[in-house]
C-alpha cells in the first residue's frame, strides 16, 4: 500500500520486448539501493515489483494489463517518473490509500500558475499552480469535490469537476518534487480513483439494483429447471 506522497522521482532508460514481456529499466538513485529483487514500488502510480536491482538502477516487468491501462507504455527514454516505496505498518498516512492499480490513463489538459508567468520575478517554485485533467467517462462517478483521487501516483484533492475535466490546486512543493513540471498538455496521466469512494459507490449501486430487482419466488418450476 502507497500513500501519494512522492518524494523522488526516477527517469526512463528503456522500455524493451524482452522476448514477450515489457522490461522497464529505471534510473532511481536514492531508491534503488533501498530496493531487493521482489521489492514493490510505484512508478507514477503503478505498482511494480523490482527485478535485477542495481546500486542506481532497477528493472521492472510489465504485463500486458499494465501496458493496456497505463501511461507507463507511452514514456520515452528520459521520461521523468515519480516514486515511492511502500508505507510501513504503522507509518502515518500522509496522503490517502493509494494502492497502486490504476484505473485508467486521463489527458493532462492544462497545468497553469497562478501567478502571472510574464512577471519579471516569476518564479515557477514559488507560486501555486491549477492543474486540469480530463477523466475518462467510467471513472467519472469516483470523482467528488474535494474528495482524493492519485494522478501520477500523486495523492491529490479535487478542487472542481466541470463536466468531463478536474481541477485540482497543485502547491509549489508538488510541482517541483514530482514528474508534473515536466509533463505538457495532451499527455496521458495515470489515475486511480479513491478505493473508499470506489467501495462506497459500488455498494450503493448494488443496493439499488437489488431493490429494483424483482422478488424471487421459489417454485416447482424453478425447482425442476435447477436440478432439483
Amino acid at each position: 500500500m502507497f500513500t501519494g506522497i512522492i518524494e523522488r522521482t526516477g527517469t526512463i532508460v528503456s522500455l524493451k520486448d524482452n522476448g514477450g514481456v515489457n522490461r522497464l529499466t529505471v534510473a532511481a538513485s536514492g531508491v534503488a539501493g533501498q530496493l531487493k529483487e521482489g521489492d514493490s514500488l510505484a512508478v507514477s502510480g503503478v505498482c511494480l515489483t523490482a527485478l535485477e536491482v542495481e546500486p542506481e538502477f532497477f528493472h521492472a516487468d510489465l504485463a500486458a494489463e499494465t501496458m493496456a491501462k497505463t501511461s507507463l507504455s507511452k514514456l520515452k527514454p528520459g521520461s521523468l517518473v515519480n516514486l515511492e516505496l511502500p508505507t510501513p505498518a504503522g507509518a502515518p498516512l500522509g496522503g490517502h490509500i493509494v494502492q497502486g492499480h490504476v484505473d485508467g490513463t486521463g489527458l493532462l489538459i492544462a497545468l497553469d500558475p497562478v501567478a502571472d508567468r510574464t512577471r519579471p520575478d516569476f518564479d515557477p517554485a514559488t507560486t501555486d499552480w491549477w492543474l486540469t485533467v480530463q477523466v475518462p467517462e467510467a471513472l467519472r462517478k469516483y470523482m467528488a469535490p474535494k474528495g482524493s483521487v492519485a494522478i501520477e501516483g500523486i495523492s491529490l484533492t479535487i478542487a472542481a469537476i466541470e463536466s468531463d475535466t478536474i481541477r485540482i490546486a497543485i502547491l509549489p512543493l508538488t510541482y517541483t518534487r514530482t514528474n508534473l513540471h515536466a509533463l505538457k498538455p495532451g499527455a496521458p496521466v495515470n489515475i486511480e480513483a479513491d478505493v473508499l469512494v470506489k467501495l462506497a459507490v459500488e455498494g450503493m449501486a448494488a443496493r439499488n439494483q437489488a431493490r429494483s430487482a424483482p422478488e424471487f419466488e421459489l417454485t416447482e418450476a424453478w425447482l425442476v429447471a435447477n436440478g432439483y
